[in-house]
């Protein structure tokens, strides 16, 4: 991208402009962005809205924004709250606060600590998550590593490896009251690990179906273990 003629678009308290090229664009009151903005930099600390896609080289959410359409970046951190009504497709996202991506999403890395939730696929390299999720469609990865202290949802899960454990129990009261479980109709990988999870149909080479596991079929090609705190009802040696 060309910097040289960009200017920078901040907005302190409440303001609006129209979209555009930019340097960089912060937020810091309540703004509005009317229109597709392409920037280096895109920093929302207080609340902002994009009525447009946004292209950026670094995105960050501090505050709540949302983007009324695309957002397309290669790193996107969110420590605030950010929704997405359309796709996101970034190289690096991390999610500490909370993120809603209306449509899909396609990264290279995804680590997430906060809560996530996507209305389609969810595709990348690997894809790491402690933390609650719901995941409308394929999550697909070639790592998926789970751990999971509430619910986590996803219609399907696709990868090489993939790891599904239980975060260690809470102590005290709050141990009772926190699901902690992940559904799914069906578990496809390379080498399968799980505990904890809910599935349909878990097929795969090498499986190993750890306590507190609800599963419909276990098909296997390579080698299968089974905990006998796991309900298996059917298993089939393809």
């Amino acid at each position: 991208m060309e910097t040289k003629k960009r200017g920078d678009l901040l907005i302190n308290g409440f303001g609006s402009s129209n979209g555009g090229s930019f340097n960089t664009l912060t937020i810091n009151g309540k703004g509005t962005v009317n229109g597709d903005v392409n920037c280096m930099e895109f920093d929302c600390n207080g609340t902002g809205t994009i009525n447009g896609n946004v292209v950026s080289n670094t995105a960050k959410f501090n505050g709540h924004g949302k983007i009324k359409g695309n957002l397309e970046s290669q790193s996107l951190t969110i420590d605030g709250t950010a929704g997405i009504t359309e796709n996101l497709m970034v190289k690096k996202l991390k999610v500490s606060g909370k993120a809603n991506v209306g449509g899909k999403i396609k990264s290279d890395e995804i680590k997430i600590k906060g809560r996530l939730t996507v209305g389609e696929d969810c595709e990348a390299e690997t894809f790491k998550a402690e933390s609650q999720f719901t995941i409308g469609g394929l999550l697909n990865a070639d790592l998926v590593d789970i751990t999971i202290f509430a619910n986590c949802k996803a219609k399907e899960i696709g990868g090489q490896t993939i790891l599904i454990k239980q975060k260690a129990s809470l102590p005290g009261l709050l141990k009772g009251f926190i699901p902690t479980q992940l559904e799914t109709e069906l578990i496809e990988g390379d080498k399968i690990e799980i505990e904890n999870t809910k599935a349909s149909m878990v097929r795969g080479n090498n499986i190993t179906i750890g306590p507190n596991c609800i599963i419909g079929v276990v098909e296997y090609s390579g080698e299968l273990s089974m905990d006998e705190k796991a309900v298996v009802k059917e298993v089939r040696k393809a």
